[in-house]
């Protein structure tokens, strides 16, 4: 043992959950250490990765408003950001995850989502509206849709270095290179944990830990144990060091699990960029249709807003033959295509003819391809189309329907893009409280242990809803946070 740290608080992880777990902490006086498995340029955890966008309740826009200091009346004039209520930000979370959730996480999750917003901005996180990719402008008017409307300045990664510098303001001290090794446990109570810095081995005293530190969507041998056949080749996501390593820690003292440990945040994009870089997802498919090997559709592209089936999308590609597809779309299509269609590592084929395009694409079949577009566009409802509502305008007589924004694809030039299956993040994981306490198998509490963000289970099933991620992160990280420094304030009084 190369040498001893001692602290109150040691938060496992730096993304968005850990540090707002620090931060929480911190501002009640305890002295917090952060562990990073990562360099300090590969900082976050997943969360850099991410847009930055978060999921919150509001009654009105000025709720929205107040989060935004320097949004002028003229920009506020033309933006409509509606509502979305605490209630319907619960429906969601418990709908998409086929009411498996638990209901008491949802719960806090939506009822405590805008309190933590105004206590990020009140930790210099700023924000900006998501013009573009959640509210297209009609009539001068950007409506927003499908209950995500801010995401942080500078995306994940801006997130992520805000909470940072408040960290450090506040005095956390964050040790990057580092990683958690084992829990010390005595009669089910946090005695400390051993760590692994700069290859050395070294012990923190600690009264409570909190882990944040991320699923197992970048271990290939446990996705595939979880997960299932197939998901060990699937492209993977954001952080490379989400390994399932605190998952494992907690289990090996007894820890108690929970969740939907078969399922995972699986979306579509880039079938040939490599693993870990950013880029990969290819959102738009809404306007367009999907395409697999046989040049069949397999599944509803207008079934819901994009915030709330991106999630499984990833799923349903992987099962199809060769675990590949195409996004198809047409002028019309194109004009609503997101930013990350464009760049020269995008693998996608143009052409002024479906004939011409399906020949590009290879590897699907012709005959099947023409005919199945021919049928869709025959379908195609003659109903007015609106990007920024499900507008009803569907198919009809179709073995797979799409239920909304169904454009005929009729209009040249063509374009089509690759696709596969790229996870993000695991749904299983450790079983907390609403204190965010992780529970030993016995059902008890272990106490000075908590956890936060995507280590826990138990909240999506399946499926869940855009932007939620990062807010159960920021709400739970809280509670966790807070909750460990009262934790540490009790057992010193007790002393």
């Amino acid at each position: 043992m190369s040498q001893a740290w001692a602290a109150d608080v040691v938060v496992v992880g730096a993304g968005n959950a850990a540090m707002c777990a620090a931060i929480a902490a911190a501002e009640q006086g305890s002295e917090v250490i952060v562990l990073e498995i990562s360099s300090e340029a590969e900082k976050g955890g997943n969360t850099t990765y991410t847009h930055g966008s978060m999921r919150f309740a509001y009654n009105n826009g000025e709720e929205v408003r107040a989060l935004l200091p320097e949004m002028t009346d003229e920009e506020f004039s033309m933006t409509d950001f509606g509502d979305y209520t605490k209630e319907q930000f619960f429906e969601d979370v418990s709908r998409l995850s086929n009411y498996r959730t638990d209901y008491d996480l949802a719960n806090i999750l939506a009822k405590e989502s805008y309190k933590v917003m105004q206590w990020l901005t009140s930790h210099q996180v700023k924000w900006i509206p998501i013009y573009g990719r959640q509210a297209f402008k009609i009539d001068g008017i950007f409506k927003f849709w499908g209950g995500m409307v801010l995401e942080a300045v500078g995306g994940g990664k801006g997130l992520v270095d805000a909470l940072h510098q408040e960290a450090i303001r506040l005095g956390v001290r964050i040790l990057y290179n580092t990683s958690g090794v084992k829990l010390d446990i005595a009669n089910k109570r946090i005695q400390g944990i051993y760590i692994r810095e700069q290859k050395q081995d070294a012990y923190i005293q600690c009264k409570s830990v909190v882990l944040a530190s991320g699923g197992f969507h970048a271990n290939v041998e446990m996705r595939t144990k979880y997960l299932g056949p197939g998901w060990d080749s699937v492209h993977t996501r954001g952080c490379k060091f989400n390994t399932g390593a605190g998952l494992k820690m907690a289990i090996d003292v007894g820890a108690r699990t929970i969740g939907n440990w078969s399922g995972a945040h699986a979306v579509g994009g880039d079938r040939y960029l490599p693993n870990f870089k950013e880029g990969f997802q290819k959102l738009s498919y809404p306007f367009g249709i999907l395409i697999n090997k046989e040049g069949k559709r397999f599944i509803d592209e207008g079934e819901d807003f994009r915030n709330y089936t991106y999630a499984k999308t990833g799923k349903e590609i992987l099962k199809q033959p060769g675990q590949y597809a195409w996004q198809v779309f047409d002028t019309k299509g194109k004009r609503f295509l997101r930013e990350e269609y464009e760049g020269r590592s995008v693998s996608k084929v143009v052409a002024n003819t479906l004939e011409e395009l399906v020949e590009l694409m290879g590897d699907v079949d012709h005959e099947g391809f023409l005919t199945e577009v021919e049928n869709f566009n025959k379908a195609v409802m003659d109903v007015p189309f609106d990007p920024n509502m499900l507008d009803g305008k569907g198919t009809e007589g179709l073995r797979v329907p799409k239920s909304n924004w169904a454009l005929p694809i009729n209009e040249g030039p063509f374009v089509a893009y690759a696709i596969g299956c790229g996870i993000t993040f695991t749904y299983g994981g450790l079983h907390i409280t609403k204190k965010a306490q992780v529970l030993h198998e016995d059902t008890t509490p272990i106490e000075g242990l908590y956890a936060a963000g995507e280590i826990v289970g138990g909240i999506y099933y399946d499926n869940y809803p855009g932007g939620a991620g990062l807010t159960s992160g920021s709400v739970f990280g809280k509670i966790a946070g807070s909750q460990a420094a009262k934790y540490v304030q009790a057992e010193y009084q007790v002393k």
